[in-house]
């Protein structure tokens, strides 16, 4: 069995702020707006990607984020959300899997709440104080970089990291990650083989962990991953013109015929 660890948001998945031509059709809906649109191509791709292997989205959105969302291929066995802290087994949490993921995160207590209480008076702070089932942080800021320079001066680093999408910004214990969460379904699962596509800093972790990343043009250079690195090794760039959600798809594809012939993996 293929195991394909999927990002959503800008992997499969774009914004109405994105275009990516007429072809579309909307897969979220929030508050009676579409507001998320897959390619035409895609969505004919992943009907294909279905039938070869098992895909498991693995995102940062939270549970309710996440339900949001109809690809229009059926319901997926399994799903990571909430960075890899929650699993969803046909769509219902997995508590004995939330549990773990408390104790996995326990060490960054104390600085994650250090975190809320530097938050709750930051002055650039544009946007609720959300503590993620009790995981991770997410609000959003004025001048982003800037706060997450001011948190990362006085927070133990050890323990937590904190990173800036646009004007969200998040704090995440060191142990809280899609490769860690990659790895646990691993175990659990015994695939023969791991893809992962992602396309931010939150997909290093588990495009490191798998067997083959797939990831955007100019992803190595942007986020600066030395080309001797092991997790360098494993990633692919799509260099296609296409969108990349349908090149990534294609790939996925092509990988598992290639893996076959190669006696990497066996069929079924």
């Amino acid at each position: 069995m293929i195991a394909f660890h999927t990002d959503l948001d800008n992997t499969l998945i774009y914004s109405y702020k994105h275009d990516i031509g007429p072809q579309k059709r909307n897969v979220e809906l929030y508050q009676g707006r579409e507001i998320s649109y897959i390619t035409e191509e895609t969505y004919h791709l992943l009907q294909l990607v279905k039938n070869e292997m098992l895909i498991v989205p693995t995102t940062t959105r939270t549970l309710e984020q996440y339900q949001r969302i109809d690809l229009g291929i059926g319901p997926f066995p399994y799903a990571l959300v909430c960075n890899g802290g929650v699993l969803l087994v046909n769509g219902v949490p997995d508590e004995a899997w939330y549990q773990d993921s408390l104790h996995l995160v326990s060490d960054s207590r104390e600085e994650m709440n250090l975190a809320m209480e530097l938050l709750e008076r930051e002055p650039r702070r544009k946007f609720e104080l959300r503590y993620i089932e009790k995981l991770f942080i997410f609000t959003k800021c004025n001048d982003p970089e800037t706060v997450v320079n001011d948190l990362k001066t006085s927070l133990d680093t050890k323990y937590v990291d904190v990173f800036s999408n646009g004007e969200k910004v998040y704090v995440v214990p060191q142990t809280l990650n899609k490769g860690t969460a990659v790895d646990r379904l691993r175990e659990k699962l015994k695939p023969e083989f791991v893809i992962a596509a992602g396309d931010s800093t939150f997909d290093i972790p588990m495009l490191s962990t798998a067997d083959r990343g797939l990831v955007p043009f100019g992803f190595t250079q942007k986020y600066e991953i030395p080309k001797t690195s092991g997790a360098r090794k494993k990633i692919e760039e799509m260099t296609s013109k296409k969108i990349f959600s349908d090149a990534l798809l294609e790939k996925v594809l092509k990988i598992k015929t290639e893996s076959v012939a190669a006696g990497i993996i066996h069929t079924g």
